[in-house]
């Protein structure tokens, strides 16, 4: 039992490792503001940021003609945790499809989800950014930063690298930022935390 306990600590200080080098990657500066439906109108996807700096795209499968969403990123929306610790971190996280923004609402109040989900049915958004593809509709994750007035792409994951994700420090993990504790390896214009020290109960954060 100790080896094999000692092997899942190598294990996460490779994953620590990983996250490392993902906030070090390079980014990719987005020209285009586009349009998404979502429940207050159109919004630009600077406006998703909702005042952040990071913000993380969970591109959902719900094609224009389907009458429900994809099981399987219905799961993994039902593993979200309270949208406030994320958000304490810096950090807004949303869910973007092609379908109309009306069969969005509707799957979303049956599900009971609270998560912000815009409808990139009339832009590019979804196919510039691997959402819809030729052979159809494809789960993944987008992460955004916000430095000044630009938007850079920094990372995406999809497929199986999608299976791991859902928690808050997970999600954070994918971010240029990450979880911004003292202990992380990240790049120097991150301001950082003592570990711990910043979790509070949902409706606690200023």
């Amino acid at each position: 039992m100790f080896e094999f306990r000692e092997l899942e600590k190598a294990y996460m200080k490779k994953g620590d490792e990983l996250a490392a080098m993902r906030r070090k990657l390079p980014m990719t500066e987005v020209d285009h503001s586009y349009s998404l439906a979502g429940e207050d109108g159109e919004a630009s996807l600077d406006e998703l940021f909702d005042g952040k700096d990071q913000l993380i795209v969970y591109h959902f499968m719900f094609a224009s003609d389907w009458d429900e969403g994809c099981e399987g990123c219905s799961m993994m929306v039902d593993h979200f945790g309270h949208p406030a610790h994320l958000e304490a971190r810096n950090t807004k996280l949303v869910l973007i499809s092609s379908a109309p923004y009306e069969k969005l609402r509707a799957f979303k109040k049956r599900m009971g989800w609270s998560v912000p989900w815009y409808s990139s049915e009339k832009s590019t958004f979804n196919r510039d950014f691997g959402g819809t593809t030729k052979a159809g509709e494809n789960h993944l994750y987008s992460v955004f930063l916000r430095r000044g007035e630009t938007i850079y792409l920094t990372y995406q994951t999809e497929a199986r690298g999608v299976e791991k994700l859902g928690d808050t420090w997970s999600l954070l993990d994918i971010t240029p930022m990450g979880r911004q504790e003292l202990w992380e390896d990240s790049p120097d214009w991150v301001k950082q935390t003592s570990t711990y020290n910043w979790w509070k109960y949902h409706d606690r954060y200023n």
